[in-house]
């Protein structure tokens, strides 16, 4: 009796020691399992990316573009079409700022499902590049938490969407903290913008973490840059 006693008690003191290492590093970097899991989708999500890159744009879509000279509406033309061809899921575009260590596949659509994958883009705003406000959220604790340090973005931090028409370069304007039901922060507001929003603080779900950027330069995918 004693015997079995002492393992019963090594066995609790065992998994607590576990539980209690689970629980430091979910404080201390991002959740463990389901970080594995974003990270084999991300690396499905890339390899999907690439194959649209190879695929996008058709010959169709070069010969409508081709007769459009002006470069930044030949990108909303590019942005439109691709926009077309997206189911929700798919992956959609590279997402990097360095000021948030971060460097991501996003794929389209904000559902459970798509957020597991990587950030997501909001289906009801515009794609990069259309001129008016391209939203994406992100995970902050889970799911490889792409938008852990989204905290740590400074005014005049560069973010880039590489997207397979075109990449748009973006500088942060501010961050703000709001109810999660302000959905105002992704409003057309004249120019184009990016808003990236997750939760606050970590381990809540009870504001948002927006980041707001403004686009400051785009330029074409060589396979569709034309002199």
């Amino acid at each position: 009796m004693t015997r079995l006693l002492h393992i019963l008690s090594v066995s609790l003191i065992t998994a607590g020691l576990v539980l209690f290492v689970e629980i430091g590093v979910t404080l201390l970097y991002k959740e463990p399992l389901s970080s594995i899991y974003a990270s084999v989708q991300q690396s499905k999500a890339e390899d999907q990316l690439s194959e649209t890159e190879a695929s996008f744009p058709s010959r169709a879509t070069e010969r409508a573009v081709d007769r459009i000279r002006n470069r930044k509406l030949r990108i909303v033309a590019l942005a439109r079409r691709f926009r077309n061809q997206v189911d929700t899921g798919d992956a959609i575009g590279r997402l990097s700022a360095a000021g948030m260590d971060l460097d991501a596949i996003v794929v389209q659509g904000t559902d459970t499902a798509s957020l597991e994958k990587g950030p997501g883009h909001f289906p009801e705003t515009p794609f990069p590049g259309e001129g008016s406000t391209v939203g994406i959220a992100g995970h902050r604790t889970t799911y490889g938490a792409p938008f852990r340090n989204a905290d740590s973005m400074e005014r005049g931090d560069r973010i880039a969407l590489e997207m397979p028409y075109a990449t748009i370069v973006y500088r942060v304007q501010k961050t703000a903290i709001v109810d999660p039901s302000s959905v105002g922060v992704v409003e057309d507001v004249g120019y184009e913008r990016l808003v990236l929003t997750t939760c606050h603080p970590l381990y809540s779900a009870e504001q948002r973490l927006i980041v707001f950027a403004r686009a400051v330069g785009a330029r074409l995918d060589p396979r569709v840059r034309r002199s």
